[in-house]
């Protein structure tokens, strides 16, 4: 179901055990063969083929496009909230839900910005309604679920990246006039270079050019390779929110 294509008298019949899914991705630079709204197409091509599956069961959102993109502000192109902002945000749109008597709420994410103030707004959202047992609020990330690197294809990397191997594939499975160059991009490596402290960073410490990984291995076959693995585990994932008993910790 999508939320958009909805009247509100139809919203309020609604099982209130019905998750609502509330997509969340990003608009920033992607290199220099990417388009800026590349994590918000990916993403939204995989709500796309999920929807479908899940029928009457799930309530989509809209994609929230504006993400939490500071560390890219130095490529032209780039809007972000601020960290802060955004995890308000993201409280906000679920507190939204929450008054009209939802219970299931899931964010799904489609940029690795998003990850910590994300997590960070669940955290506090969990606090604000503490003494609630019957509340599941999720948030999670589209890749890490299902596993592209068994499929047929063989894969260069085996790990997403920002605007690599993986992403560039998927562009072009969707999108391919989006595409530029892709022949003469060297490698980038993923390593931070302090093992397992984490270094505070912005993306050109790691990379000038803005990529990460090893885009010039991509083609359009790897990109529904991985489409069709992240469709099938998001679509098992919120089967599983959906059958929560309501109380446990795990489905």
């Amino acid at each position: 179901m999508n939320l958009a294509e909805m009247t509100w008298k139809a919203v309020a019949n609604l099982d209130r055990d019905t998750p609502v899914v509330i997509p969340v991705a990003a608009l920033e630079q992607h290199g220099h063969h990417l388009p800026v709204f590349t994590d918000s197409m990916l993403l939204g091509e995989v709500v796309r083929r999920v929807e479908p599956e899940l029928a009457e069961q799930v309530l989509f959102a809209p994609l929230q496009w504006l993400g939490n993109s500071d560390h890219h502000l130095d490529f032209p192109g780039t809007m972000t909230a601020a960290p802060r902002t955004y995890i308000d945000l993201l409280g906000r749109m679920a507190e939204n839900f929450l008054h009209h008597g939802f219970r299931r709420i899931v964010f799904l994410n489609g940029h690795g910005g998003n990850e910590v103030p994300g997590r960070q707004a669940i955290f506090e959202l969990r606090q604000a309604h503490r003494k609630r047992a019957d509340l599941l609020l999720l948030f999670s990330t589209y890749w890490d679920f299902g596993d592209p690197t068994r499929g047929a294809i063989p894969l260069v990397q085996r790990q997403m990246g920002h605007a690599c191997e993986w992403e560039t594939s998927m562009i072009l499975r969707i999108a391919r006039d989006l595409v530029g160059p892709i022949e003469d991009l060297d490698d980038v490596s993923f390593e931070f270079g302090f093992g397992k402290a984490y270094r505070g960073w912005v993306t050109q410490d790691r990379t000038e050019t803005g990529h990460i990984g090893a885009p010039r291995s991509a083609t359009p076959e790897k990109g529904e390779q991985l489409f069709e693995a992240y469709a099938a585990g998001v679509t098992r994932f919120l089967r599983e929110v959906a059958n929560w008993d309501g109380q446990g910790w795990k489905t």
